[in-house]
């Protein structure tokens, strides 16, 4: 989530996608976790009611604390509380990839250019202020103008964001996207038209969430009882910043919080003996890969690359860095697509033809190379160090760098030869090529550019007919395999801790996480 973490960095980490503040309940892990699973769905209890204070714990560092909704969040914890103030025009859905929020509906032209979103009825501002489409638009505009802004709103102009009339925003795409609505999801916040930068802290918006107040990075919302999605249940939400997983974890076990967000493994090891915790846990939530990049440096040559994937113990990095709470990855992001190529060859270790690959690149073997990591999320850091000592294995020497997290996304990401990246949303494949893998992407994590990988990609989104797309999908999945920038080791499951009373937490992925309008406190 960094965000956004897009798009921000962050955004685009948690908004899939997403921060994750709090997740999508599935099984748990051994031990009680039957029992704590029930009780956070909300089956062992009565109806939901209405009341109560949700205290939620979010990662997040003081230096790095945001309120520009349109700017990079580098805090899980800023992503959060925007989330609950502002709304997207669609979100993650229970049936489909994308449902509405802010925008009720979405039509494309007949050459999937041209899409038209027309606005909820009864959405408005937290002054009262009706939403109209030039809000809609100005906020929109604003957004294609950040520096990732080409990422956030891929191949939409801002001439290509206007207003045809009181309700209706209309988006052009200078190429068929059949998954434009996909992208209204991420950070689409919509404030009132004309606000300037200056004010930008305090303007009002449209989500279940009203700011009470804001303190070095902590917050109080209160409901807002006149949202257009409905009602929500609780009448306040806080978020409370904490720097490290642990102390979190510590808040929640010492109950201070109600909710502690991707606390990772150790802790759920910890509170696995407490039987007043729910350990809420989300299967292959969150990628950790390794990036390298390829448009230039050591690692520019694919040999060199494909050395790498082969030197690392994919099994022994899940069992020590998740504490077995993840599944292997195999080099391509979107996991939890339907359309994920599950018959591409599982890679394997193979130190013998990782020392051959390096040998015919001319690979320089007496250097030693930096690995800049941070330890924004539990198990980061020791992902590098593992995979350092693997690498070593194959003649290649690492030296793992930790950076702040700020000077990271400032001045690392996007640029170092070789660097750690995470992401908190299991989306689909297209999501992650159009963001971080085609060429004019602004946020090319490793300076890939690939023709055919291109061209695919415009294939797939721009396909009507779902074989045509489904062949385009898979075509560009084992460009991805075979080339890209990307070591995608594996897939951790996303972990939280919270409370035995809290009630119906989210259980969608990426933005579908903040949505807790209807979570409620059984006491």
């Amino acid at each position: 989530m960094r965000n956004d973490v897009g798009i921000t960095r962050r955004q685009l980490l948690w908004a899939g996608a997403g921060i994750g503040a709090v997740g999508a309940l599935a099984a748990c892990s051994s031990g009680s976790g039957g029992s704590k699973d029930a009780a956070a769905t909300g089956s062992a209890s009565a109806q939901p009611r209405s009341g109560g204070t949700l205290k939620v714990g979010a990662l997040g560092k003081a230096s790095s604390v945001t309120r520009d909704p349109h700017g990079t969040q580098s805090n899980e914890s800023d992503y959060l509380i925007l989330s609950l103030i502002y709304d997207t025009l669609a979100v993650p859905g229970d049936r489909t990839n994308t449902a509405p929020r802010l925008a009720a509906s979405w039509k494309p032209s007949d050459d999937l250019k041209t899409w038209r979103f027309t606005i909820a009825d009864g959405a408005k501002f937290h002054d009262g202020t009706p939403v109209t489409a030039d809000d809609v638009v100005f906020s929109l505009q604003r957004l294609r103008a950040t520096p990732a802004g080409a990422s956030r709103l891929p191949g939409i102009k801002p001439e290509g964001i206007t207003a045809e009339d009181a309700k209706t925003v209309v988006l052009v795409s200078d190429y068929a996207n059949a998954d434009l609505p996909l992208l209204t999801r991420l950070t689409t916040f919509v404030v009132k038209k004309d606000t300037k930068d200056d004010q930008i802290a305090g303007a009002p918006g449209t989500g279940p969430f009203k700011l009470d107040w804001f303190r070095d990075g902590n917050a109080r919302l209160v409901r807002n009882d006149d949202w257009y999605g409905g009602k929500v249940l609780l009448d306040a939400v806080e978020v409370r910043i904490f720097e490290s997983p642990q102390a979190m974890a510590n808040a929640l076990l010492a109950g201070q919080i109600d909710v502690a967000s991707n606390v990772g493994a150790v802790a759920a090891r910890t509170a696995e003996t407490r039987k007043d915790i729910q350990i809420l846990r989300r299967p292959n939530d969150m990628a950790m890969p390794i990036v390298m990049r390829t448009a230039d440096g050591p690692f520019a040559d694919p040999k060199v690359r494909e050395a790498l994937r082969l030197a690392v113990d994919r099994d022994a990095m899940v069992k020590q860095v998740l504490s077995g709470y993840g599944t292997v990855g195999n080099d391509i992001l979107g996991t939890g697509d339907p359309a994920f190529a599950k018959d591409v060859p599982q890679r394997k270790r193979d130190l013998a033809k990782a020392k051959q690959l390096l040998a015919d690149a001319g690979f320089d073997t007496a250097r030693t190379y930096d690995l800049i990591t941070t330890e924004d999320i539990s198990g980061l850091a020791e992902s590098a160090t593992l995979f350092a000592t693997q690498a070593r294995e194959a003649g290649v020497k690492i030296n793992v760098v930790k950076q702040d997290s700020k000077i990271f996304w400032d001045a690392t990401w996007l640029k170092a030869p070789l660097y750690t990246t995470y992401w908190g949303t299991n989306d689909s494949v297209v999501f992650f090529a159009s963001k971080t893998m085609v060429s004019e992407s602004g946020q090319n994590e490793a300076g890939w550019k690939e023709a055919s990988f291109d061209e695919a990609y415009r294939k797939a989104i721009g396909a009507a007919d779902q074989a045509e797309r489904a062949k385009a999908l898979h075509q560009l999945q084992e460009i991805e395999y075979a080339s890209s920038g990307y070591l995608l080791w594996g897939m951790a499951d996303g972990i939280d801790l919270a409370g035995s009373a809290v009630r119906d937490l989210p259980k969608l992925p990426g933005y579908g996480r903040v949505q807790l309008e209807k979570t409620w406190l059984a006491r």
